[in-house]
C-alpha cells in the first residue's frame, strides 16, 4: 500500500483511536464573527461656546465722514460751472485727535510690511484709485476754480462749533523759521493754546490768509491777541510740496524772520509733505491756491473756519470766537460749547 494513503486507511479501519482529536475540534462551533476593535472614546462634554466677543470697532477715517463741502469745486471729479459758497453747516476736520509724529509723509513699514502689502489686492486697489485721481486731474483745474468768488470754498460760520462736536486739526510736520533747521510737529505747539491758524501753498494764498488775521485788516484781532497773557497765538503753516519751490523757501527765511519777528520764528512752518488728499478733503481745503483760516482751541478742534478773502462780518465772527475761547480758557464761563453763542 502506497505510504501516503497508510494514515487515512487506518482511520477509516479504526475511527475510535481518532475520536479524542476530533471531538475537541467538533465542540468549538465555527464564528464567522469579525473582530471588534476597541470602540473610539467618547470626547468629554465641552462646556456651551461661549459667544463670540465682540470685534473692536473700525478706526473712523476721515473719508468715512459725510463732507458738508461735497458740492464745492474741487482738483478732482467733475468740473463745477455754477458755485456759490455758503456758510459751514457742520464741523470740519479730522475725527481722531492729532498725535506728535503722524503724518511725515515717511513709510515707516519693513520690507517684509512691503512685500505683503505689494501682493494684498484690496490695497492694491485702493493704491491704483489714488493713483488714477492725480493723474486723472487737470493741471489747470484749481486755477478754473478760482473764478467761482476767488476760489472762496465756504463762509465761515457765524458762531463757534460746539466743543462736542468739534472736529480736529491733524499733526502736521515741517521745518519753521527757527536757525537749527530741525523737522517739528505742530501738535505740541497748538495744544493747550487758542491758536489762530493760516494755511496756504502760495503768495496769493497767504494774501487771502491775510485779509482775516493782517494787523491791518484786522487790528482788533490782534489786541485780543496780544491782551491773552499767552493764551492765544498766530500760527502760519505754508504748505509746499514742489521741492524747488521749498528750495526756494528756504533762501528767503532771512527775510521771513526779518519780517515775522523773533516771537513768530518758530510758529510758522513750512510743510513740504504728510498732507494728504483725504485729509485734504476733511479739512475744506480744496483748493491750494486758495488761503484758510482756522480757530482751535487748547485740544486741537477746530471751532471756526473760513477760506479765501474775508467777507461781509467774518472779520468780526472770527475776533468773537477767540474772546469767547479766552473766557471759556480762563474758566469764566461753563464747560465749552454749552452756551448758545456756540452751534
Amino acid at each position: 500500500m502506497n505510504a501516503t494513503k497508510a494514515p487515512l486507511a487506518r482511520a477509516l479501519l479504526h475511527p475510535e483511536r481518532f475520536a479524542s482529536i476530533v471531538q475537541p475540534i467538533r465542540s468549538e462551533p465555527l464564528s464567522t464573527t469579525l473582530r471588534r476593535y476597541a470602540d473610539k472614546p467618547t470626547p468629554p462634554t465641552s462646556a456651551p461656546a461661549l459667544a463670540p466677543a465682540p470685534e473692536d470697532p473700525k478706526p473712523v477715517s476721515a473719508a468715512d465722514l459725510p463732507s458738508p463741502l461735497a458740492d464745492a469745486p474741487r482738483a478732482t471729479g467733475k468740473a463745477v460751472e455754477q458755485f456759490t459758497p455758503k456758510p459751514l453747516p457742520r464741523p470740519i476736520g479730522l475725527p481722531r485727535p492729532p498725535r506728535a509724529g503722524e503724518n511725515a509723509g515717511v513709510d515707516t513699514r519693513s520690507w517684509k510690511q512691503r512685500r505683503d502689502d505689494f501682493v494684498d489686492y484690496d490695497k492694491h486697489i485702493v493704491k491704483r484709485k489714488i493713483l488714477t485721481e492725480r493723474m486723472a486731474t487737470p493741471y489747470f483745474r484749481e486755477w478754473s476754480n478760482m473764478r467761482h468768488h476767488k476760489g472762496k470754498s465756504f463762509v465761515a460760520p457765524p458762531r463757534l462749533f460746539r466743543a462736542e462736536r468739534a472736529l480736529y486739526f491733524p499733526n502736521l510736520q515741517g521745518q519753521t523759521l527757527l536757525k537749527d533747521a530741525e523737522v517739528r510737529d505742530t501738535t505740541p505747539v497748538l495744544s493747550d493754546k487758542i491758536s489762530i491758524v493760516s494755511v496756504f501753498s502760495s503768495a496769493w494764498a497767504e494774501h487771502q490768509a491775510t485779509s482775516f488775521v493782517g494787523k491791518k485788516e484786522n487790528a482788533e484781532l490782534h489786541e485780543v491777541v496780544a491782551a491773552s497773557g499767552g493764551r492765544a497765538q498766530m500760527v502760519q503753516i505754508n504748505v509746499e510740496e514742489n521741492p524747488l519751490k521749498a528750495a526756494l523757501i528756504k533762501l528767503f527765511k532771512p527775510s521771513l524772520r526779518a519780517k515775522l519777528g523773533r516771537d513768530a520764528w518758530g510758529k510758522y512752518f513750512v510743510v513740504t509733505r504728510g498732507l494728504t488728499g483725504e485729509m485734504r478733503d476733511a479739512m475744506g481745503l480744496l483748493n491750494s491756491k486758495v488761503g484758510y483760516t482756522y480757530l482751535l482751541d487748547g485740544a486741537c478742534r477746530v471751532r471756526w473756519a473760513g477760506s479765501g478773502i474775508a467777507e461781509g462780518d467774518e472779520r468780526e465772527g472770527l475776533v468773537r470766537g477767540v474772546r469767547k475761547l479766552i473766557e471759556e480758557a480762563k474758566g469764566k464761563k461753563g464747560s465749552p460749547g454749552g452756551t448758545k453763542s456756540a452751534i
